[in-house]
């Protein structure tokens, strides 16, 4: 597949994600995802010295799955919204049937009372893997800038 055209799928990919969770549709977010795979949320400091400890850790989809169902029926968190900023999918490896990527984001939180914050910014480093053009996430670890978490990390980033 000519790379103008991984590029495309994945960015196509990586806004209907970004979509999925600001419309507040999280029972969909583990569509997303290949049955086996991997979402973490780490800092940027334990990334790059190979930490394998994550703030989120979820290793199936239905463990994302349990994630949306507690977020919905047990954790009791301030109600607030994400709004999603990504930069272009870069392309870091493409093989036959997976595509590993990099893509940069910004997240602003939106809470009831209408305060707005920069809440998280970093990048998703991704595979992919290719089912025609649905591509589904085998595994995303997302990377934060900031080593210092809100406690109310609910939603999925």
């Amino acid at each position: 597949m000519p790379l103008s055209d991984t590029v495309g799928l994945i960015n196509h990919a990586q806004n209907a994600y970004a979509r999925c969770i600001d419309g507040g549709r999280l029972e969909e977010w583990p569509d997303f995802f290949e049955d086996d795979c991997v979402y973490k949320i780490t800092t940027s400091d334990n990334y790059g010295q190979g930490l394998e400890a994550g703030v989120i850790f979820a290793n199936s989809k239905g463990m994302l799955r349990d994630r949306v169902a507690s977020l919905r029926e047990a954790n009791i968190y301030e109600r607030h919204v994400y709004r999603h900023f990504l930069g272009q999918a870069w392309i870091v490896s493409e093989g036959a049937d997976e595509v590993r990527s990099e893509t940069s984001f910004f997240v602003a939180r939106i809470m009831r009372d209408g305060t707005t914050d920069v809440y998280a910014t970093g990048r998703y480093v991704d595979a992919y893997k290719m089912n025609g053009r649905e591509p589904r996430l085998r595994e995303r670890i997302v990377v934060c800038d900031s080593s210092r978490f809100d406690t109310l990390l609910a939603l999925p980033l």
